[in-house]
């Protein structure tokens, strides 16, 4: 097994993990990376471990290439059990003379570990710290996404160790951005946005602002997750700009579930009437697609529109637990409506709707219900619901407002 470098005495030791499909809710069909990072130096430095399994992959590299006894400093940028998870076994054998982390990750590793006798050492923000012929600089990354976040960047390589930022959940044996298929890297890299960011959007910005007051050259992008970017960071980092601020491609997404096709008849006469405007959009069954993929079209689209029958007074498990999962991302900034078919109460419009309102979303129809089976016109109102929200994208591109109905 040879070394992976990323630069001249900087390796990738981390491990690859084929086999997970689920990441606490989000669907990980590609498996995912744990990274980790070696620094031979004077001082050398081990930055993020991996997830508990995965403990001897991470030392059979690190023995590739150096006794694990001469690593001097361990970084802990995150602390989430996933980049942590061996900490106590590897600090054990490794016996480092630091275990540096941010002011928020000290606690967070007490919390976890309970060890108040690791030889901890705290950084600042902006703290610069030797390690003979390379330098390490740490930036404060709080709640992008635990409280405990920061980066670590070599200044003579020009290495940013992003911690969670800019990763990707994808298991391949290529190590870098130009050797993988860009349509996937891209996707994943969306996808993770989507899942694990968007709720962190406001902080992102502020992020990517802070870097370039900074004016840190930045060479290569090295994440806790998938693949090192190296020959292309500033397409993840232009990504980011335009995730963070929520910007829609104007397209509009028809999220539904059905019980007896009713309510997916409404979905298919609502998309028509999509078309009729010229907005083109996606129409995502619950049943046949998973809420994390559901998410990555989310985050692009201008319109979210959800459809569900009733039952026992509420909603479809399936579309109550997507409104959950999307609540706790917010993502922020579309325009929505909602309809569906009912049997004799009728609920689920409404409860669709308070769901959107909490987000945020500009409400442009008062909702669509219909009892039972739809007729011809019916159908014709759905149409109409269509072409109400495919005027309102039209309204926006044109820079018009768009009033709100409830």
């Amino acid at each position: 097994m040879n070394p992976v470098e990323l630069a001249k005495n900087v390796y990738w030791v981390g491990a690859i993990d084929w086999m997970t499909r689920d990441f606490h809710g989000y669907s990980t069909e590609r498996g995912t990376t744990y990274n980790a990072y070696l620094i031979i130096d004077e001082k050398v430095t081990l930055i993020d471990t991996v997830k508990e399994g995965y403990r001897r992959e991470l030392m059979h590299r690190i023995r590739n290439i150096i006794d694990p006894k001469k690593i001097d400093y361990m970084v802990v940028n995150h602390v989430e059990m996933d980049h942590s998870g061996v900490l106590p076994e590897v600090i054990r054998e490794i016996e480092p003379e630091k275990v540096i982390c941010s002011k928020m990750g000290h606690k967070a590793l007490m919390k976890h570990f309970h060890q108040a006798d690791w030889p901890y050492h705290v950084v600042t923000p902006g703290e610069e710290l030797s390690l003979g012929e390379k330098t390490l600089n740490f930036v404060e990354t709080r709640m992008l996404h635990w409280p405990d976040s920061m980066f670590t960047y070599i200044k003579e390589d020009q290495i940013l160790f992003s911690s969670d930022a800019f990763g990707e959940h994808l298991a391949t044996s290529e190590r870098f951005d130009d050797e993988v298929n860009q349509d996937v890297l891209m996707y994943e890299a969306t996808k993770y946005y989507a899942n694990i960011l968007t709720l962190y959007s406001p902080l992102v910005k502020k992020l990517i602002q802070q870097v370039k007051d900074m004016q840190l050259p930045i060479k290569m992008i090295a994440p806790d997750h998938g693949v090192v970017w190296r020959t292309n960071p500033g397409k993840i980092m232009e990504a980011y700009s335009r995730w963070c601020v929520n910007e829609g491609n104007g397209k509009a997404l028809v999220i539904y579930d059905s019980m007896w096709h009713s309510t997916e008849m409404m979905a298919k006469s609502i998309a028509a009437g999509l078309l009729d405007k010229g907005v083109n959009y996606k129409l995502l069954n619950l049943q046949v697609n998973h809420r994390s993929n559901v998410m990555c079209d989310v985050l692009e689209a201008s319109a979210i529109i959800l459809g569900c029958p009733t039952l026992n007074n509420g909603m479809l498990p399936r579309m109550a637990g997507f409104l959950m999962y999307m609540r706790g991302l917010r993502p922020t900034n579309k325009i929505g409506a909602a309809f569906g078919s009912f049997g004799w109460s009728g609920e689920a419009v409404k409860l669709m709707n308070t769901a959107m309102k909490e987000m945020n979303f500009t409400l442009v129809h008062k909702g669509l219900k219909v009892q039972y089976v739809p007729e011809h016109e019916h159908l014709k109102e759905c149409i109409e619901l269509g072409h109400t929200v495919g005027q309102a994208l039209l309204d926006i591109r044109e820079g018009k407002e768009v009033e709100e109905v409830i």
